[in-house]
């Protein structure tokens, strides 16, 4: 099982990034699957996650309204639309997929991970 996450980079404050995670066919047609992300000497936080259809999802309330989630089955590839970017937004983002259902929200709960992207928001 393969993920392999791209998109990030620096960008101002108020700007927009999209975040895509690739994924083998088995993946993304089985799990359930989401992002998280680890800023420096914190904890690795769902930001969003989406089911294995695409017909539900969960975000965390720090980035409600501002990023969306969604999935191609066709191309394989989640994406995270990342708007309205802060400082506080900073961290290396981390795609996941999870063999558990509901859209669990702990990183103990997911089975598999890309090697992570670095977001930088400056001020």
């Amino acid at each position: 099982v393969q993920l392999q996450a791209s998109g990030g980079g620096l960008v101002q404050a108020g700007g927009s990034l999209r975040l895509s995670c690739a994924a083998s066919r088995r993946t993304f047609s089985s799990y359930d699957m989401g992002w998280f992300r680890q800023a420096p000497g914190k904890e690795r936080d769902i930001v969003a996650g989406i089911s294995w259809r695409g017909g539900s999802t969960h975000y965390a309330d720090f980035v409600k309204g501002r990023f969306t989630i969604s999935r191609d089955s066709a191309k394989n590839i989640m994406y995270l639309q990342m708007n309205s970017l802060n400082p506080e937004d900073t961290a290396v983002y981390y795609c996941a997929a999870s063999t558990r259902l509901g859209i669990p929200t702990t990183p103990s709960s997911y089975n598999y991970w890309g090697q992570g992207t670095l977001v930088t928001v400056s001020s």
